[in-house]
């Protein structure tokens, strides 16, 4: 069998467990398959991130700046866009189909003892999440790594991934999302990812709403750790457009950098950027000793984010963000104003049903010149009429598509009528996973052909 073979029957067999939102609160059962292996997530330093909106972003500039200092990273985040070895990253790239074949046949050989005992404690088995896990940490052991920057799956404290002991606790902003698992408040939420703060650790954390800044605050007193807000402990002091992306100037935790590149759209990534950069100063020591300025312009330069604000058509232009909670699609708002130049958009727009669609719909119809409504391939998809619905009672011309390639059809035949059209496809992760892979195939950047 050739490696990727064997790489897609590790995903089909992690697909048949209990899925992703599937979570009950135990990381106990994680830390007991890791035990078997040998608790490989104890080789490497950790930075451990986790917040609501922001994280995948931040991970992805925490890892490119660490690397950029030559030291080998790991980066676990989810969901992926368009693969699962997307998700586990390995010096800047996504794991190897041979290096996640060979994890697997490490981890497998234990995971029916764990499932054995679970069983007899009358517990449903490993899951999804909690296998992709110990996949990710066995990978970074082999790898071998120095630093693995690992995103948080839901909340904190009892997620899978919190059986790994951060040196760095960062907190991107955090906002009301999962609160049938999380709380329905932002301190119950902001406890519940507080437990990522592990005893002497260093806490880095976005400007937050004054009660999570508390919870926060108390949580880090608690572990002995540091901790730093944006805004008091570091802070983006100037934020301009530039071709491809903008200039930034930021106050570390250390020392004031300015004229950085980052190629990213949106004043949101300039402080992902910011909170990343304390992340880093605080991950290698450098709180009081300024980060070498070739390697903060390296490591910010080579910076990505795909499903984030991210150009996959031309003529007529496509955007694609994963934008899929109020908070995020009110900054993606925010940033097609401030970034690009145009007239009219056309909006994709898919969502699951367990978001707060209502809430997307708001902070996107009021954008559109029209809202082409659809439905991520997924059976937790909002009905495309019901997202319709939702955006001609905010006043924005609608149509309704069965999928993603139909909409976005429909769309940029829209957008190629007039150079101040454009489009952006948004509402879910999944939906621009879909996005991209249909731009791949139909090769939107050649332009429009009717």
């Amino acid at each position: 069998m050739n490696d990727r073979r064997r790489a897609d029957a590790v995903y089909e067999t992690l697909l048949a467990r209990a899925g992703e939102r599937w979570v009950q609160p135990r990381k106990e059962r994680t830390a007991r398959l890791l035990e078997y292996l040998g608790d490989p997530q104890r080789n490497y330093r950790v930075v451990h991130v986790t917040g609501t909106n922001g994280k995948t972003s931040t991970s992805r500039i925490i890892e490119s700046l660490v690397r950029a200092h030559g030291l080998r990273t790991g980066m676990f985040t989810s969901p992926h866009l368009e693969r699962f070895t997307e998700r586990i990253v390995i010096d800047g790239e996504p794991i190897a189909d041979a290096a996640v074949a060979d994890a697997w046949d490490e981890v497998a050989p234990f995971v029916e003892l764990v499932d054995a005992e679970l069983t007899a404690a009358g517990e449903e088995p490993l899951t999804f999440f909690e296998l992709l896990t110990a996949l990710a940490f066995v990978a970074f052991s082999d790898a071998p790594v120095d630093v693995a920057v690992i995103e948080v799956g839901m909340g904190g404290s009892w997620d899978s991934t919190n059986t790994a002991d951060g040196d760095v606790a960062v907190f991107a902003p955090i906002d009301l999302d999962h609160a049938d698992r999380l709380g329905g408040t932002i301190a119950e939420i902001a406890e519940v990812k507080s437990g990522i703060i592990k005893p002497g650790a260093a806490v880095v954390s976005a400007r937050q709403d004054a009660a999570a800044e508390r919870v926060l605050r108390v949580a880090a007193a608690a572990n002995d750790a540091t901790i730093a807000f944006e805004g008091d402990g570091f802070a983006v002091a100037e934020d301009r457009m530039a071709v491809g992306g903008q200039l930034i100037a930021v106050r570390g935790l250390a020392a004031q950098y300015s004229d950085l590149y980052l190629p990213l759209y949106g004043a949101h990534q300039a402080y992902n950027a910011a909170l990343a950069i304390a992340a880093v100063e605080s991950l290698l020591g450098a709180a009081t000793q300024p980060l070498a300025a070739d390697v903060l312009t390296e490591g910010l330069g080579e910076a990505t984010s795909p499903g984030r604000l991210q150009l996959i058509g031309i003529a007529p232009t496509v955007i694609v963000d994963g934008a899929h909670n109020p908070h995020g699609a009110r900054a993606l708002a925010q940033a097609l104003r401030d970034a690009f130049d145009f007239d009219e958009w056309g909006v994709v727009l898919g969502a699951l049903a367990d978001k707060d669609v209502s809430g997307v719909v708001a902070e996107l119809a009021p954008l559109a010149a029209h809202v082409f409504a659809t439905a991520p391939q997924s059976d937790r998809a909002t009905d495309p009429d019901a997202i319709a619905d939702l955006a001609e009672a905010l006043g924005a011309a609608v149509s309704v598509h069965p999928d993603v390639a139909d909409a976005a059809s429909a769309a940029r035949e829209w957008a190629a009528a007039s150079e101040r059209r454009a489009v952006i496809i948004a509402g879910s992760v999944v939906l621009a996973g879909e996005a991209m892979t249909v731009a791949s195939e139909e090769d939107w950047k050649s332009g429009w052909s009717a």
